[in-house]
This record gives C-alpha cells, structure tokens and sequence, in this order.
C-alpha cells in the first residue's frame, strides 16, 4: 500500500481548498501543512499578513504578524498532525489576507504518514 499524497497550489489566489477523499474501512493520520508567501510593498506603511486554516468547517488555527523585509518576501507557515476517520472524508481550507502586500503564493499540502 502506498502512502497518500495530497495537494493544491493556490498561486497567488487567496483560498486554499481541498479534499481528502474517504477510504473505506481505514483511518489515516496526515501531516497537514499551509504555506503563505506574500509580497510586502516597499511604501506600506504597518504591512500586515495572516492566514487561517480550517478542517471540515471549523477553525483550527489563524495568526495575524506584521509583515516585514519591505520590498520583499515574508511568510506563514502552519502544520499539524490530522487523524481522516474510517468512511469519512476531510475538506481543509486555507485563507489568506495582506495589508501592503499581496499573495504570492499559497499552498495546502495533506501527506499521510506510516504511524
């Protein structure tokens, strides 16, 4: 049995989705990760970025920070461990926001792991 392997690449779209199909009879733990890059614009004045994540409709995790490097790049990342129960799907969802700055790129990524 090979391991899953889950992904999408939001570019520089706002929103992350994804679903991590059901698998019959079988719970699977993944490590999810959310990975924001943003573009900080050189003028901004107090730039800001945040992201949150979601897991079946419910917030799991947000954080909001100055942004910093002006004309630069900064980020967010966020990961955990996620347990997909037997016969049930898992739809995650990442959103992302900038204040003098813009998105670069965003991306939610699902591996299930052998434990």
């Amino acid at each position: 049995m090979s391991l899953e392997y889950w992904k999408y690449d939001a570019g520089s779209e706002s929103v992350a989705s994804l679903v991590i199909p059901a698998a019959l009879g079988r719970a699977r733990t993944f490590d999810l990760d959310a990975t924001l890059l943003v573009a900080v614009l050189a003028e901004a004045a107090e730039p800001s970025h945040e992201l949150s994540v979601e897991v079946d409709g419910r917030r799991v995790w947000h954080r909001r920070i100055p942004s910093h490097n002006p004309g630069q790049t900064d980020g967010l990342d966020y990961h955990c461990r996620l347990t997909v129960e037997a016969d049930a799907e898992c739809r995650v969802r990442a959103k992302a926001n900038c204040k003098g700055g813009r998105v670069l790129s965003l991306v939610l990524e699902a591996r299930e792991t052998a434990y």
